[in-house]
């Protein structure tokens, strides 16, 4: 029988230059992990001392750099806790667009984290056809607000301008289109064979551990668990949408690359519904210019596209 030896690796940290540095340390036999140990603090800006000495409105360009694949989920989460603590009812129409918002940037990233798991295992090409629907998404985003990555468009009371009269058409193509673009995904890395015997069966995480130790949004429902924000603590008016909560079997690799696709699906269908349901009136509530929320504090979450994102306002 051959003797295995427990070796030491270091995994990253990255270059500088790169985003979303990471390192961890693993002892590994063979090719099972038996102890990982993160290294956090790479990416470490300062963000709550930043916040200290700006507005409650100038804060929310900075909540763009928590995730920038991301955007205006971020943004989303930040103005929603201001808003609770100062009890400011949003629009309507600011609620519906929102969602269309933040259901884009969900699938924007989500074609990120498909894109790049595909080069990982040797897909290149997977990659390049996720960025050409992402670069759709990121042109509708400029007709919104005049940027494509970093965009600030929400603001506590609704967002900042209403949409333009030629977002709608050019999001209605997308909705037709982008369904056949994940059928491209699952033909070209879901069902290929190469592609399955190297997710399969690979990074088993057990639904009592992912629980355990704070996983959530894709990464957790792949093991099987049922906890989504937009069901399970409906905000906004997610709870006027019917769609469903794609969940994994297994909780491996392949369970955490196929939820992703089937919740690019469920945002599409989402997204429809709020086309359709979008009602007309104003798209900014009344608030002042200079914010003052009362005394006390607040904590908001919504899903965001990693995982639950979660706002503490003081």
């Amino acid at each position: 029988m051959l003797r295995t030896e427990e070796i030491t690796l270091n995994m990253g940290p990255q270059h500088p230059s790169t985003h979303g540095v990471f390192h961890v340390v693993l002892k590994m036999d063979h090719e099972v992990i038996t102890e990982a140990r993160p290294i956090c603090g790479y990416l470490h800006r300062g963000i709550e001392k930043l916040a200290e000495a700006r507005t409650y409105t100038q804060f929310i360009p900075y909540t763009d750099r928590l995730d920038y694949l991301a955007a205006m989920l971020n943004n989303t989460g930040y103005v929603q806790a201001v808003e609770k603590l100062m009890e400011i009812e949003v629009p309507e129409r600011a609620e519906y667009i929102r969602v269309i918002c933040c259901e884009l940037s969900r699938i924007a990233s989500h074609l990120i984290a498909v894109g790049t798991y595909s080069v990982d295992i040797g897909g290149i090409t997977g990659f390049m056809y996720c960025l050409r629907d992402r670069e759709r998404i990121m042109d509708l985003f400029e007709m919104v607000c005049g940027s494509r990555l970093t965009l600030s468009y929400m603001r506590i009371g609704g967002v900042a301008e209403d949409l333009p009269d030629e977002f709608i058409p050019a999001l209605c193509q997308f909705l037709d289109e982008m369904p056949s673009r994940l059928d491209e995904y699952d033909g070209l890395i879901t069902g290929n064979e190469i592609f399955q015997a190297r997710t399969k069966h690979v990074g088993l995480l057990d639904p009592g551990v992912a629980i355990n130790y704070g996983i959530s949004g894709p990464n957790l429902r792949a093991s099987g668990v049922f906890w989504d924000l937009r069901k399970n603590r409906p905000y906004s008016v997610y709870d006027r949408f019917d769609f469903e909560v794609p969940l994994g079997k297994r909780g491996d690799c392949f369970d955490r690359f196929t939820c992703r696709i089937k919740e690019m699906r469920q945002s599409l269908k989402i997204i429809r519904q709020a086309v359709e349901q979008l009602p007309e009136g104003p798209v900014m509530a009344k608030v002042p210019k200079v914010l003052k929320p009362p005394a006390g504090d607040v904590y908001h979450e919504i899903e965001g596209a990693k995982g639950i994102l979660g706002y503490y306002v003081v």
